[in-house]
């Protein structure tokens, strides 16, 4: 969780290495080649970046729109 941090102070393609405080964590599916998304907590949603450009854009979910990504998943939406 990045304290004092919130979803609405955050923005979409914010360089990902300003947000100090994030736990970046590696996607367990991630490519021998190192192609892979890395996600940290936020206050109130998360955000994502390329583990590639650590220092690139990330993006930025509010709690509600991951839980909806997570529910769309896991019911086969993306297929």
């Amino acid at each position: 969780m990045v304290k004092g941090l919130q979803v609405d102070h955050a923005f979409n393609g914010v360089q990902a290495s300003l947000l100090h405080a994030a736990a970046w964590r590696k996607s367990g599916y991630s490519s021998p080649s190192g192609n892979c998304v890395e996600v940290a907590k936020l206050t109130d949603g998360v955000a994502l970046r390329n583990s590639r450009f650590p220092d690139g854009p990330a993006l930025i979910f509010t709690s509600a729109e991951w839980d909806a990504f997570l529910r769309g998943v896991k019911d086969g939406g993306f297929g």
